[in-house]
């Protein structure tokens, strides 16, 4: 217990060791976080009533945040994979940032529930003996619930306890870790699943009631998730002292190359089934695409993102792009933000607009939801921040229980 209190201390205090810039950094992201708390606590005060939701359209920024965050997450089984099942020693060397990237993820996606709702103690309703019951099988949500805190647990755990054995220097012993990496791949294909059946199981939002909101919604994430970890291995290979191989990042670009132009492929697909038909169940699509009844607010989100997502596509398609580090670090940018505006507002919005009764309410996030949000994507930042630093000490072997005051 002595040996295990002394290495959270340590790993504390080296956490908060850095250069000008990562305090710069960390700072930043501690006003952004102060901001949003303020900002929250307005909204718990005067209620859902300050946001520019409606009854019409009670999803608004926090919950397509929460979509997107959700395929973050699930990405993370794109290093696990070929680390773990494949053996590649390349891969293995950083997966455990991967493995703390998707319980950053996960931990965001709840704090984007958790102020959706209005009232926090709602949450009190799916804990049992506290006044609920998840309602199981039956319900959807109850299932979400499950598979999100199992990976949650599982993404806290595995790395938790290689990067001990790892500070100790000692070699990890593979029943404690490695049974629940297999099951960990089953859950983070389980949580954008059991989401996406969350929006295809609403018959009334014709919209979201489609069989390939689930291999979109994987397409999307396998897209998005080598994106941000390419920037991060990137990033960690510039200001640290840990050594990302180059193999690493020509398997994400790989991985980007194939999964792109499928994502392209299926919005194509829903595009088709959407528009061709010119029936009243594509009136949702017809709004966010070129506009509905005078109302196009959306049109100036998606079409963007298209661009975005197709300059993205062909960047990662060429080899001569590819190659080129810096024209793949802006296809890397543009996939992250076009897959953002297609996932959130692309895809969330549209489901409400029109209502099943025909009403046309439009919604923007205003200023408020968008500082809350940054202030939770700030929060999930610095967690990653003070994570990544103490894992790439110990990696390096510079923070160890040899040389505990690095």
């Amino acid at each position: 217990m002595r040996n295990y209190l002394n290495y959270w201390f340590n790993m504390v205090r080296y956490s908060l060791k850095g250069s000008k810039i990562y305090y710069f950094w960390v700072g930043l992201l501690v006003l952004m976080i102060a901001w949003g708390a303020i900002v929250y606590y307005h909204q718990l005060v005067h209620g859902l009533i300050v946001t520019n939701m409606s009854d019409q359209v009670s999803w608004g920024l926090g919950i397509s945040n929460f979509v997107y965050f959700v395929g973050v997450a699930a990405s993370a089984v794109i290093l696990i994979y070929p680390a773990y099942v494949n053996h590649n020693e390349d891969i293995k060397e950083v997966v455990i940032l991967g493995e703390q990237l998707a319980f950053v993820a996960i931990l965001m996606c709840l704090l984007f529930i958790f102020t959706d709702i209005g009232r926090p103690d709602r949450f009190l309703h799916l804990i049992p003996f506290f006044g609920g019951r998840l309602n199981l099988p039956g319900s959807l949500l109850a299932w979400d619930v499950i598979v999100f805190n199992v990976y949650l647990i599982l993404n806290l755990h595995i790395p938790g306890y290689l990067l001990y054995v790892k500070y100790r220097g000692r070699e990890p012993r593979w029943y404690w870790y490695l049974p629940l990496v297999f099951i960990s791949i089953f859950f983070a294909i389980s949580i954008h699943t059991v989401t996406a059946f969350l929006l295809s199981g609403l018959g009334s939002r014709y919209f979201w009631h489609t069989s390939l909101m689930a291999p979109r919604f994987l397409a999307s994430a396998f897209s998005v998730g080598p994106a941000i970890l390419y920037l991060i291995f990137f990033a960690a290979n510039y200001f640290t002292k840990l050594n990302v191989k180059n193999t690493v990042f020509e398997y994400l670009k790989n991985v980007m190359r194939f999964t792109l132009p499928i994502n392209l492929f299926f919005l194509l697909c829903e595009f088709f089934k959407e528009i061709y038909p010119a029936t009243h169940h594509g009136a949702s699509a017809q709004y966010l695409f070129f506009g509905f009844k005078g109302y196009h607010q959306l049109t100036w989100f998606i079409w963007p993102a298209i661009l975005m997502n197709l300059t993205a596509t062909l960047l990662v398609s060429f080899e001569r792009f590819r190659n080129k580090q810096l024209l793949f670090i802006i296809a890397c940018h543009l996939c992250i933000v076009g897959l953002w505006v297609e996932k959130g507002m692309g895809l969330i919005i549209p489901g409400f607009i029109p209502s099943p009764l025909g009403e046309i309410v439009e919604y923007s996030p205003n200023l408020d939801e968008i500082v809350l949000s940054l202030a939770i994507t700030a929060l999930g930042a610095l967690m990653f921040t003070l994570f990544a630093k103490v894992t790439i000490g110990i990696l390096t072997g510079e923070l160890s229980q040899k040389n505990p005051k690095a």
